[in-house]
């Protein structure tokens, strides 16, 4: 039943709509946990794996829904999450800024919103900042949820951002973001521009419950006006989460942009310890020095590295 409903394809071989809703990968987590449950505490059979008994005569006991069969589910990390491309968001920045989808309109109550017409100005003007913060900064949805306005601040050709929060440093010690205006062929994940556009309309100024993005409270609503969003430019949203940003932005960071995984991984706030892949010790080591300040990342107008004598090389943004 699960596996009917999480497919794109119907059983007679058609391709589902894609406006029709699909089951997810965590819904079908939930119900494997209730059933855990329903075995183990509600028919007492407790938490032990579904197997054959010692006496033998084909007598099984333990929990069925934690047999070796259900665990044939790949971990989470494995679990083929889509990664929205400069080419998708490059679609949704046009799709959203078109005179009709841009405008702000009055409000009109007793209108139900639907995947054909579920927001106007404000939203998108809201998902645009959301999307290039996300996406720049590979940051998950619960931590963009978090920022406030006061946790932005102003320089010449950009912003600074200091998270009040991160999963991976809960005792503090989080260095900011230095956002730098990009240039108009990448408007498109500008967090900037995508910022100046939200604040200016929304006109927030400051403190709770008014965060940055104040009309999103959780990241299920977030995840629902996205894939209303792919709707739009005719994307299936199935296999898109909220963790996607996330990974594509790491990965235009890498293909696209051409930094080196000890830069991702600063500017990510992740660790750069891999023990576990020896290549990787010899790419990054705790003794490196840094190849350029963390605040230039970004910065269009840093001074150019010395010209590689091999490949000819000297933009360090190459």
């Amino acid at each position: 039943m699960m596996i009917r409903r999480c497919d794109s394809i119907n059983l007679d071989g058609t391709q589902k709509p894609l406006n029709e809703e699909r089951g997810t990968y965590g819904h079908a987590q939930k119900m494997r946990a209730s059933m855990t449950y329903a075995f183990g505490r509600l028919q007492g059979l407790g938490n032990m794996w579904w197997h054959e008994s010692d006496v033998g005569g084909g007598v099984m006991v333990g929990n069925p829904s934690i047999s070796t069969v259900s665990n044939v589910w790949p971990p989470e990390s494995w679990i083929m999450i889509v990664n929205p491309s400069q080419d998708i968001l490059f679609k949704l920045y046009h799709h959203n800024h078109l005179d009709e989808n841009w405008a702000i309109q009055p409000y009109q109550p007793g209108e139900r919103l639907n995947s054909h017409h579920w927001g106007g100005g404000r939203a998108r003007r809201l998902l645009q900042a959301a999307y290039t913060i996300a996406f720049v900064c590979m940051l998950r949805f619960d931590e963009v949820l978090k920022i406030q306005v006061h946790d932005f601040g102003v320089f010449e050709k950009g912003v600074t951002l200091h998270l009040p929060f991160r999963k991976t440093h809960q005792n503090g010690d989080i260095k900011p973001f230095h956002l730098w205006a990009f240039p108009p062929h990448e408007a498109h994940i500008c967090p900037v521009r995508a910022l100046a556009a939200w604040l200016s309309e929304s006109r927030i100024k400051s403190g709770y419950p008014e965060t940055l993005l104040m009309n999103l409270q959780t990241s299920e609503q977030f995840l629902e006006l996205f894939r209303n969003n792919l709707l739009d430019i005719g994307i299936d949203p199935a296999p898109y989460g909220t963790h996607s940003f996330r990974r594509g932005g790491c990965q235009y960071l890498h293909v696209e942009r051409r930094w080196a995984l000890r830069k991702i991984c600063e500017w990510g706030g992740w660790s750069a310890e891999f023990s576990n892949l020896t290549i990787v010790k010899y790419l990054i080591s705790s003794n490196d020095d840094p190849v350029e300040p963390r605040e230039h990342f970004f910065n269009p107008d840093r001074p150019p590295t010395v010209k590689c004598p091999h490949c000819g090389r000297c933009c360090p943004c190459g």
